[in-house]
């Protein structure tokens, strides 16, 4: 890396070249480019470039490439492990004025998109055109869809849709040294040779910088129902989630599950909390959407097949939507989490992204939970995509100021590792996780990583710190 002093000068004569729209240098950096949600302290970047086109976007890459200035990229900020927090005395590359729907082809049932384009803009697109967008998360109105490929996002219809990588035809993206990989692929088939593009997905942004995408789009449900059941012990979580694939089969959306330590938080603390059903003396809280064709048939459907678990006694308590003012409130309870930072609710915490098997979720929250109390003091609450095997968990001690996190992480991550799960099941490695990558990933595939870091980006300039060393 070239000394600070010549990194400064060398940024503005870069910043003259692109014009002022396109950076932000010392003081004017904005507190939003300086880290993003883990609670990781703020950094000191020398600039934030701005680029509103992939040439300039290209420009900057090459410029620091050559100059050995680091470079982060950056999206909607919303990453909670440090992965788009930059370097102090490098850049930050912010996808912010690189928005926009490009087009949207409803034969191939595909849309071309900027990289900084927010996920709830391309959500919003679709439907006026008729189509849906499957990925969604509760950072949509926050998130840019450069990030969300990036960390390869899950989110809540991951059950019937896959991850974002299973979302995606067609990349542009510019390597650390300036050069542009057009990818803009629109065909489902396409095996002509290697498929470049799933190199970039989950990458996290350190093999280059995307800058539009192609994503695959599918025809608009004819109707869209949702339920909350509430049931007594994880066995029925688990006879509910098998019964809901075999009988609503592809129809079946979400199905997202609240320990009852998350419903009371979601419930009774956060500003505003609703609670659509009586949780009583139950354990989880279920929310299940089905995604059909005809309301008439399909709801009627699943409101028979809900009355039959009631009876059974799999369900002890439910509602189902009968509006789009409920469905939000079922899914505002499910997305309360977002809500927790505030220090009414819970304040700075830890949040986990885990996957495991999905028969052994429930014997990791009966052995972290304790086992975090008795330790630290450390509280923890509970919910996830458990039809994906994909659980969050917030762990907080009332109070500290920072959170002990390596101390927490080192209980929770032992666990994961014991019961054979992963250390990030959406949200990525970034900063936070690094120390644990190997509870996932042996040396092998550690090294293979490595060499595939070094042959795109030699000189290890872009996001160099992510993953790993």
């Amino acid at each position: 890396m070239m000394q600070l002093q010549n990194a400064g000068r060398f940024i503005e004569d870069l910043a003259q070249e692109l014009g002022p729209k396109a950076v932000l240098m010392g003081p004017d950096v904005p507190v939003r480019n300086r880290t993003d949600w883990s609670f990781l302290p703020q950094a000191a970047p020398l600039a934030v470039f701005r680029p509103s086109s992939t040439e300039e976007v290209s420009r900057i890459l090459k410029t620091c490439s050559q100059a050995g200035i680091p470079v982060t990229p950056q999206g909607g900020m919303t990453g909670l492990c440090g992965g788009s927090r930059p370097l102090d005395g490098g850049v930050a590359l912010s996808m912010e004025r690189m928005t926009g729907i490009e087009q949207i082809d409803p034969d191939g049932m595909t849309m071309t998109v900027l990289a900084g384009t927010p996920l709830e803009v391309i959500q919003k697109a679709a439907d006026e055109a008729g189509l849906f967008f499957a990925l969604d998360l509760g950072a949509r109105g926050s998130c840019a869809i450069g990030g969300n490929l990036s960390t390869n996002a899950g989110g809540n219809r991951v059950i019937r849709y896959g991850m974002a990588r299973d979302l995606v035809l067609g990349l542009e993206v510019v390597l650390p040294d300036g050069t542009v990989l057009s990818m803009l692929n629109r065909m489902l088939k396409n095996n002509a040779g290697y498929d470049l593009k799933q190199l970039f997905v989950g990458a996290e942004g350190t093999l280059g910088v995307i800058t539009r995408a192609v994503l695959r789009l599918h025809p608009k449900p004819g109707c869209v129902c949702a339920a909350m059941c509430v049931v007594n012990g994880y066995d029925k979580v688990l006879e509910l989630l098998g019964t809901a694939r075999r009988t609503l089969g592809p129809f079946l959306s979400a199905f997202e599950v609240m320990w009852a330590d998350y419903w009371h938080q979601a419930t009774e603390r956060v500003p505003g909390g609703k609670a659509p059903v009586s949780i009583g003396d139950g354990t989880h809280v279920v929310l299940i959407e089905v995604q059909g064709l005809d309301d008439e048939i399909d709801g009627a459907r699943f409101s028979a097949w809900l009355e039959q678990l009631f009876e059974k006694g799999v369900i002890e308590d439910g509602a189902v939507a009968q509006t789009l003012s409920d469905m939000a409130d079922f899914w505002g309870t499910r997305d309360a989490a977002a809500e927790f930072a505030n220090p009414a609710v819970i304040g700075p915490h830890i949040s986990f992204d885990i996957g495991l098997p999905i028969r052994r979720i429930e014997e990791f929250v009966t052995r972290s939970k304790p086992a975090l109390l008795e330790q630290f003091g450390c509280h923890s609450v509970h919910y996830g995509h458990v039809g994906d095997g994909n659980i969050h968990i917030v762990a907080w001690v009332p109070g500290a100021d920072p959170q002990p996190l390596s101390d927490v992480s080192t209980v929770v991550y032992g666990i994961v590792r014991e019961l054979g799960g992963t250390v990030s099941a959406e949200h990525g490695i970034g900063l936070l996780k690094k120390p644990y990558l190997k509870h996932t990933r042996d040396d092998a595939q550690v090294d293979l990583m490595r060499r595939i870091k070094r042959s795109v980006d030699p000189d290890w300039i872009v996001n160099a710190t992510k993953i790993f060393d």
